[in-house]
C-alpha cells in the first residue's frame, strides 16, 4: 500500500504559536504542512499571504503546500511561489484560463493542483489532468475549519482515482475537511493518498504527535 501522506492545516493552529505548532506537527511525523489561502470573496473568511508562507518555511523543511481559495490566483502565484510554497492548488471556478493558470504554476517550478467543491464535478479536470501533481477533493464547503465531512464526495474521491489510472498520472489525491479517526479510512479506501488534517490535530487532546500516530494507525488497514 503506498503510504498515506498526512499535510496538518494551520488554520486550526494557534496563531500566536504558529511556529512552535509547525514545529510540533514535524516532530509528531507530519509530511507536509497546509496552509488555506482565503481572500474574503471566493469564501467568506480572509486570513494569510505569502509572509505567512515566508514564516512557515523558515521553521519547517517539509513540503509548504498552499490551497488558494481566492479569485484571480494568478496575479499571486510568483510571490507565494517566491515565498516558499512547493505546491499551489487553485480552484477552477476562480480560473477562466484553467489550463493557463495551472502552466504558470509549472513553470514556477512548484507542484500544481486542482480543488473541487463538494458541488463541483471531477469531469472539470477531464482535461487538465496530465498537468497535475494534486487534486484536492473538499470534503466540507470551504472557508471555516472544524466542519463535519460529507459522505456525498467519496465517489468523487473513487472517481478521480480512476481518471488518473486512465493517463498514467502520478498525482496525491487529497481530502480536507471533517477528516479524523473515523473518517480517514473511508477516505483512504476511497483513493486518497493525502490527508488535510486541521482541527482533528491541532486541537487534539492527545497533542499533535499522538494525533497523528492516532491517524496512521486508523489508515493503516484500509
Amino acid at each position: 500500500m503506498k503510504k498515506i501522506q498526512i499535510a496538518p492545516s494551520i488554520l486550526a493552529a494557534d496563531m500566536a504559536a504558529l511556529g512552535d505548532a509547525v514545529e510540533k506537527a514535524e516532530a509528531g511525523g507530519a509530511d507536509m504542512i497546509h496552509v488555506d489561502v482565503m481572500d474574503g470573496h471566493f469564501v467568506p473568511n480572509l486570513t494569510f499571504g505569502p509572509i505567512i508562507i515566508e514564516a512557515v518555511r523558515e521553521v519547517t523543511s517539509l513540503p509548504v503546500y498552499v490551497h488558494l481559495m481566492m479569485e484571480a490566483p494568478e496575479r499571486y502565484l510568483t510571490a507565494f511561489a517566491d515565498a516558499g510554497a512547493d505546491y499551489l492548488i487553485v480552484h477552477p471556478e476562480t480560473c477562466p484560463h484553467l489550463h493557463r493558470t495551472l502552466q504558470q504554476i509549472s513553470d514556477l517550478d512548484v507542484g500544481a493542483g486542482v480543488a473541487l467543491n463538494p458541488a463541483t464535478s471531477e469531469e472539470t479536470l477531464r482535461y487538465v489532468v496530465s498537468m497535475l501533481d494534486v487534486v484536492l477533493v473538499m470534503s466540507v464547503n470551504p472557508g471555516f475549519g472544524g466542519q463535519a465531512f460529507l459522505p456525498e464526495v467519496l465517489p468523487k474521491i473513487r472517481a478521480v482515482r480512476q481518471m488518473l489510472v486512465e493517463v498514467e498520472r502520478e498525482a496525491f489525491i487529497s481530502v480536507d475537511g471533517g477528516v479524523d479517526v473515523k473518517t480517514a479510512p473511508k477516505v483512504v479506501a476511497a483513493g486518497a493518498d493525502l490527508l488535510v488534517i486541521g482541527s482533528a490535530i491541532f486541537k487534539a487532546e492527545m497533542g499533535v504527535a499522538a494525533a497523528i500516530a492516532a491517524i496512521r494507525e486508523a489508515v493503516e488497514g484500509s
